[in-house]
């Protein structure tokens, strides 16, 4: 267990210390933070304090974090909607309201538990918490992944994501009527500094881009298709955030009155990507859920 020594700087005077530590923790969440402190392994001066504990400049800070215990992921019954698989792959679709790996707050009803129940060959690439997955889409996006069954299809679908020859197309509903029939966002995303339990667009965050064309316009909405070019995590969410036309229904990113859509109305409507062992190009797409369709339906009636 490793020791972690900070001294409070001027700027930093009179900072919470949940806030300030997740601000040099970018990888945790505030929340977490104050696990850590009601746990007693953050200490200032030597003392234990509370989660609204004033830090003073010059203030030394000590934290030692246990390394986090491994989950026991168990193989759970799901259902699962399978579009193609082979030895290499499956592709699946996710239906919206499945978290696709276990994690401290979802250690079951995952895609991963479901994928372990249908069969017990996916690649140990990613550690044992998310067996197969390559990429991820949020808990409330429905739509494709594709998972490796092998270490070798992992690595080269990998490498495809990396290079930017996997083709991820999702349908949005957005807040606002978009007048460009086509349009790119090139913004890079990281952290959000005011919040860390969001990504926002800073100047230091990673490069992405985001592609998107007009499918209809309505009075209050309108719906596009988007094209990934990178992945960053919310990335979709948070860029239609930034130039102002957020995803209806996004409880994190949305405003504050929403239609209700379970969720953000996005779906993950096609991939396409080289086959690891064949390099035959694959291409599949599937239609949004129901809910989806309800969605486009009750804004169609609403003008």
């Amino acid at each position: 267990m490793n020791v972690n020594q900070y001294e409070v700087q001027s700027d930093q005077n009179k900072m919470r210390i949940d806030k300030l530590m997740a601000d040099i923790n970018p990888d945790n969440s505030r929340s977490q933070v104050q696990t850590w402190i009601n746990e007693g392994s953050v200490k200032v001066n030597g003392e234990e304090i509370k989660t609204n504990h004033k830090c003073q400049e010059g203030d030394v800070i000590e934290w030692s974090i246990p390394e986090p215990k491994p989950l026991e992921i168990e193989a759970e019954d799901i259902p699962l909607d399978i579009i193609y698989e082979d030895a290499d792959v499956i592709v699946v679709n996710k239906p919206k309201g499945m978290v696709v790996h276990p994690s401290a707050g979802h250690a079951g009803g995952t895609l991963v538990n479901a994928l372990l129940y249908h069969c017990n060959d996916l690649s140990g690439i990613n550690s044992i918490e998310r067996p197969g997955i390559v990429h991820r889409i949020d808990k409330d996006t429905s739509g494709l992944l594709v998972v490796a069954k092998n270490d070798h299809a992992h690595t080269s679908l990998a490498e495809q994501l990396s290079s930017k020859k996997v083709e991820r197309k999702y349908e949005a509903v957005v807040h606002g009527i978009i007048e460009h029939e086509t349009g790119m966002i090139d913004a890079p995303i990281g952290r959000d500094p005011k919040d860390r339990q969001k990504m926002g667009i800073v100047n230091d965050g990673k490069p992405a881009v985001t592609h998107f064309s007009v499918l209809n316009r309505y009075e209050r909405y309108t719906h596009v298709e988007c094209q990934l070019e990178t992945g960053r995590t919310h990335q979709i969410r948070a860029h239609f955030r930034y130039i102002d036309f957020p995803l209806v229904g996004d409880p994190k990113y949305g405003p504050r009155k929403t239609l209700d859509a379970d969720g953000q109305a996005l779906h993950a409507k096609s991939l396409g990507f080289t086959h690891p062992s064949t390099k035959e190009w694959l291409q599949f797409e599937v239609e949004p859920p129901q809910i989806f369709k309800d969605l486009i339906e009750q804004i169609q009636k609403m003008y």
